[in-house]
């Protein structure tokens, strides 16, 4: 999520600097949809989703800031309504019982309910909501290659080579 002058909207840290600070306002839109959250990664790489205003702030490599919390305490954001009508491509992270991170992405428009429905039903205690209908995936082993559009946050997953 970025403003108009493409600096990040909310918290961003990256190899543990943080480029700009957490945002606690209120406003309107997805990101201020509260409890909002923050992905982050520590030091020694474990990975977490917390909301915004329990962010540890001590030894992070990476973050990103945004919301809604889509899974919290594994319990659907109370915001959310089954059968809701605002439809959307979603992208979002949980964490999963074994603390194996989960990026998923819908290929078809869904509510939030329900992208948050499935977050829950794979076992993610927590789940953060990254983006909408502007998401974009690069997977060639899965025959998912979007290389189009302006892209926002862009998470990328690595293997080490030792």
């Amino acid at each position: 999520m970025y403003k108009a002058d493409n600096t990040p909207l909310g918290l961003f840290v990256e190899q543990g600097v943080p480029l700009t600070p957490i945002d606690t306002a209120s406003g309107e839109g997805n990101f201020y949809l509260k409890p909002n959250g923050v992905f982050f990664l520590t030091t020694n790489g474990k990975a977490g989703i917390t909301p915004t205003v329990s962010f540890p702030k001590q030894h992070i490599q990476y973050a990103t800031q945004s919301g809604p919390m889509l899974v919290l305490q594994g319990r659907i954001h109370p915001a959310f309504k089954a059968h809701s009508t605002n439809l959307n491509i979603r992208n979002g992270v949980g964490i999963l019982p074994d603390g194996t991170v989960l990026f998923v992405m819908s290929k078809q428009k869904v509510s939030l309910y329900d992208f948050a429905l499935y977050f829950q039903q794979q076992g993610c205690q927590t789940a953060l909501y990254l983006d909408g209908f502007v998401s974009r995936a690069y997977l060639p082993e899965q025959e998912w290659r979007q290389t189009d559009g302006d892209f926002g946050v862009i998470i990328g997953v690595t293997r080490s080579s030792q």
